[in-house]
């Protein structure tokens, strides 16, 4: 196990390695002048304009530039927005919490419904309930998710009036930022409306979730289904149903245990899905998150905000991914051997 964690360390550290680099090289690639791009300042006089030479060692080497960035990202110097002329990581302090929650609310809810209609799907394949789960699989991985998000929009928000379209809290409520969970802060907030605002909260957070969640939970289906079928057409399965245990007691006791060691893995390759189609999701209901910031920064052209943001997306997906590679070894010894 020790060698396996130093291959994925040591592959870790390149791949965030060349992260650094490509952001490096951002500063020189956007168009524009290079000074105003990494520090995100729009008007510089001739005296400024020495100074930042000298802070970003432009005149220096290459290499001394590109360690002088590195000891920048450490310190949390990011340079300004062009947008709001405001610190960057301070922004994406105040952004990354909302995209984190839509997230993690849309991976719990795939790993809910999929997991279990994945294994009824697998336990009675030909029948009517596995073949409309399997369809429906089929269909909801078809869904655009822009399409998917506007036709709930217009049934439950504008036609019904059940749930609201945009945002993360109706504007009557006034919860302090703590923590930038809309849920954890309201339940440490000490306000009266309490339970107003998180009834609220969660009628703004159900649409999105349910957007967000519907591509993960149908490759979730698909997923553990076909695990399922493997594990049930394994030796051991058929010796334990030659003992004469129920297929409950098969499914409980050896399939589940095998067939659900993959879905870890799938925990971080769904990560980073979510995050791109988050960023579509956050754009459709106005959800106040870094995806829809990264966006605006993009038709905005503000050079440093994009840098700072893919900095941020890709080591958020480079670290799920390697975490749930080494959780998914250690339950897993066969995993290790490659």
């Amino acid at each position: 196990m020790s060698r396996y964690l130093l291959r994925r360390l040591y592959l870790m550290a390149f791949v965030f390695l060349a992260l650094s680099l490509f952001a490096f090289s951002l500063g020189y690639l956007f168009p524009g002048d290079v000074i105003q791009n990494l520090s995100g300042l729009r008007q510089i006089d001739d005296e400024q304009r020495q100074q930042l030479i000298n802070y970003y060692q432009l005149d220096q080497n290459y290499l001394q530039q590109y360690l002088a960035f590195l000891s920048r990202i450490a310190q949390g110097n990011w340079g300004l927005s062009f947008a709001s002329q405001q610190p960057l990581l301070q922004e994406i302090k105040l952004l990354l919490p909302a995209t984190l929650e839509l997230t993690a609310y849309a991976l719990l809810l795939s790993f809910i419904l999929g997991i279990p209609l994945g294994i009824v799907a697998a336990f009675k394949p030909h029948s009517l309930i596995g073949k409309s789960i399997s369809a429906l699989a089929i269909a909801g991985y078809s869904l655009p998710i822009f399409w998917w998000g506007l036709l709930l929009i217009m049934l439950f928000s504008l036609a019904l009036g059940w749930l609201p379209s945009a945002g993360r809290l109706g504007v009557l409520y006034e919860i302090p930022h703590s923590s930038g969970f809309m849920l954890v802060d309201i339940l440490q907030a000490d306000v009266k409306y309490r339970s107003e605002a998180f009834h609220n909260a969660l009628r703004h957070l159900l649409l999105p979730t349910i957007v967000l969640a519907t591509f993960p939970t149908t490759v979730m289906i698909r997923f553990v289904r076909d695990a399922m079928l493997n594990v049930w057409e394994q030796n051991y399965i058929k010796t334990a149903q030659a003992k004469g245990l129920s297929r409950g007691q098969v499914l409980y006791r050896h399939g589940l245990r095998n067939a659900l060691l993959p879905v870890i893995r799938q925990i971080g390759l769904q990560f980073s899905t979510l995050i791109t189609l988050a960023m579509l999701t956050e754009v459709i209901f106005s959800w106040p998150g870094i995806g829809r910031w990264l966006i605006d920064s993009i038709y905005q052209r503000n050079y440093p905000a994009i840098q700072a943001g893919l900095l941020v997306i890709s080591t958020m997906v480079i670290t799920i991914n390697m975490l749930t590679e080494i959780l998914h070894a250690l339950f897993n010894p066969l995993a290790r051997r490659g």
